[in-house]
């Protein structure tokens, strides 16, 4: 079976990786590429784990993790249904059954909160873990908060990002720190509302709870 593993050896996915988060990076927008679809992978497969899931389910998981943004590098709009149909064709050649290449692609053209939703535990998952990794760690512009947009300034407020999985409880719980100094608490929900309903909704499908722990209050 293909494993996310072959596909950090894969120089072809490699290049596309690196174009979208350079196309990411020329229109301004946060990281996308190594760090953060490492990050995503990881928690994706993490999920399906404590809760019991295949063997196989949880590396389709990895695998939607880490291709989930590389139709970034066509374009940002519409990037989860063109990195969807990327990412099957890609799998296929590589020698991926139809069964699970397209498993992946329902996950990663499902994957943005303005068209998508949990049509699977494998896009459940990639939703929860996509959806989770906000950190100042992904700001490009260092810490020039003059040139910070709005999207900057939330990340770069936030200090520690962590994602607990609770299996006991059959809970996935976001705990952030932000310095409320550099950005109000509400200013996270002002930009990330949309994202954390969607989080919501894909913990449900998973028969879990989504929580939203910001500075030790639970808010969501």
């Amino acid at each position: 079976m293909l494993k996310v593993e072959d596909l950090k050896k894969d120089e072809e996915i490699q290049i596309l990786i690196k174009k979208a988060d350079k196309q990411m990076e020329e229109i301004g927008y946060t990281e996308h590429g190594e760090r953060h679809i490492a990050v995503t992978s990881k928690i994706a497969g993490e999920i399906l784990e404590a809760f019991g899931y295949s063997e196989r389910e949880i590396e389709l998981a990895k695998i939607a993790g880490y291709l989930h943004d590389i139709g970034n590098a066509v374009n940002r709009v519409d990037h989860a249904h063109t990195g969807a149909l990327f990412a099957y064709q890609l799998l296929k050649d590589r020698g991926m059954s139809i069964e699970d290449a397209a498993s992946i692609m329902m996950a990663i053209g499902n994957h943005d909160e303005s068209t998508g939703n949990a049509v699977s535990p494998i896009s459940a998952a990639l939703i929860l873990a996509d959806k989770s990794d906000v950190h100042r760690s992904r700001v490009r512009k260092g810490n020039e908060a003059s040139r910070f947009d709005i999207h900057d300034r939330v990340n770069y407020a936030v200090e520690e990002s962590k994602v607990v999985v609770d299996k006991e409880n059959r809970k996935v719980i976001l705990k952030l720190k932000i310095d409320t100094k550099i950005c109000p608490v509400i200013k996270y929900f002002e930009i990330f509302l949309d994202r954390m309903l969607l989080s919501k909704r894909a913990a449900h499908y998973l028969d879990v709870w989504f929580e939203l722990e910001i500075n030790g209050a639970t808010l969501l």
